[in-house]
């Protein structure tokens, strides 16, 4: 049986040989070794793989590799992913690992303009990585045909159907050939997860699919016992220290998210944020901030949790502990990526314990507890993180209330004229509305 630990085993095309040799790929990823041989030879794959453990490339390189001899102009690929984070790093690998080739990609996603996207389409891009919403946009129109569609990815399809994208997977897929192959990738696979595998593959490769969902080997993880008030007092301490270099944190809200980040600006610590309310081009911009080094923490909702991909990532820090294990594992798969080294630490306040014993039990693990020399863990705080919902509620009406402006009094016996609004079918045009997906 071949060596298949190097990518020369693979009998890979050339031209891709030299791509991954340029990105310093050196040794396959045990995920790697498994997927990419059936994949080559045409085979439905169902793979089981953690997070952070080279998936990308075990489905990217047999697409490259099948494409590499295709005439052009035509999408015969199409990779689904559940964020948009996720979707723009899956093709930002395939135009690396494609650097010596003709073939091309390009990332459908929500937050920014469609046009391009519609260009991306019509012109026939070999590869297409699209969330499902967006790309249900886009099917409304007839540029979006993709019959000769021969390749379709799932990838963290668990993902996707925690954020309830299950109808929509199953929409897209009346829109595709029904003869293709199709590679399916999941970090768990619960039961919706695998009856839809069973729908979508027909005899195909698995790989893993019995393992269960553990953070990687080279992770070190530790708990720090620590009040609610006082975690980002402690989260301040741990950088100003020099404990941690490079950390996202994340949170269970997206207020508390930037509450999180503003209480570090004010402590001195530069600190940018990712969550489901800021655009697409904050995201992006906090992101590659975060990456070139110019400010050392990034906090973060679960949003970001599978998608993002950061070099020599020092921490992770569980700012809140996750209600599911299977949570827990994909975010702290954010360090040690690729069989690297990286520390995760779970911040937990007394009313966390049982999420943190649930993780415990599912991991098959106690974590040490760790408690940092000289903090105060007894001082209080005046700021909360967590405004409750009903004081946020009646501060919002009281804003909207105050900017309202006064309705001018109608003279005696009749109404003011421009108190009404005008009726249907006056001639008065209602705004349209734009397509209302925005993965």
């Amino acid at each position: 049986m071949s060596d298949l630990s190097t990518f020369s085993a693979f009998g890979l095309h050339p031209d891709l040989l030299r791509g991954v040799r340029e990105l310093g790929f050196t040794r396959a990823t045990p995920i790697q070794e498994q997927a990419i041989p059936p994949a080559m030879e045409g085979r439905d794959v169902l793979a089981c793989a953690m997070t952070g453990s080279g998936k990308t490339a075990a489905f990217v390189l047999p697409i490259l590799h099948r494409l590499a001899g295709k005439p052009r102009r035509t999408t015969r690929a199409l990779v689904l992913t559940p964020t948009r984070e996720l979707a723009a790093q899956i093709e930002e690998h395939l135009s690396a690992l494609a650097m010596h080739t003709p073939l091309s990609g390009a990332a459908v996603f929500g937050g920014v303009g469609m046009g391009p996207q519609e260009h991306a389409f019509r012109v026939g891009v070999d590869v297409i990585v699209a969330t499902p919403g967006r790309l249900l946009d886009h099917f409304r129109f007839p540029y979006a045909k993709l019959q000769g569609l021969e390749i379709l990815v799932l990838d963290e399809a668990d993902r996707m159907l925690d954020m309830g994208f299950l109808p929509d997977i199953r929409h897209v897929l009346k829109h595709l050939p029904p003869r293709r192959q199709t590679l399916f990738f999941s970090a768990t696979m619960p039961g919706p997860i695998v009856t839809l595998s069973r729908e979508m593959l027909h005899n195909p490769a698995t790989i893993n699919l019995e393992r269960q969902s553990q953070p990687a080997i080279g992770i070190t993880q530790a708990v720090y016992p620590v009040p609610s008030e006082l975690k980002a007092a402690l989260l301040a301490e741990l950088v100003r220290r020099g404990e941690i270099r490079s950390v996202i944190a994340f949170t269970r809200t997206k207020h508390r998210a930037n509450r999180v980040a503003d209480y570090l600006l004010k402590q001195g610590i530069p600190s940018g944020r990712i969550h489901g309310n800021r655009s697409q081009s904050q995201r992006t911009q906090a992101l590659e901030a975060f990456k070139a080094g110019k400010f050392p923490v990034l906090v973060a909702t679960d949003i970001a949790a599978r998608g993002i991909d950061v070099e020599a990532l020092s921490h992770v820090i569980n700012f809140d502990v996750p209600a599911s294990p299977d949570d827990y594992v994909h975010r702290v798969g954010r360090t040690a990526r690729a069989e690297q080294k990286g520390d995760a630490f779970l911040f937990v306040a007394p009313e966390e314990e049982g999420n943190l014993r649930a993780i415990e039990r599912a991991i098959h693990k106690q974590l040490p507890r760790v408690v940092l020399p000289g903090f105060d863990y007894t001082k209080r705080t005046a700021e909360k993180l967590e405004v409750p919902l009903h004081q946020r509620l009646a501060a919002m009406r009281s804003a909207r209330g105050s900017a309202r402006p006064r309705r001018p009094h109608a003279p005696h016996g009749g109404t003011h004229g421009s108190s009404r609004p005008p009726a249907r079918g006056s001639g008065a045009r209602r705004p349209r509305r734009g397509p209302s997906r925005s993965s």
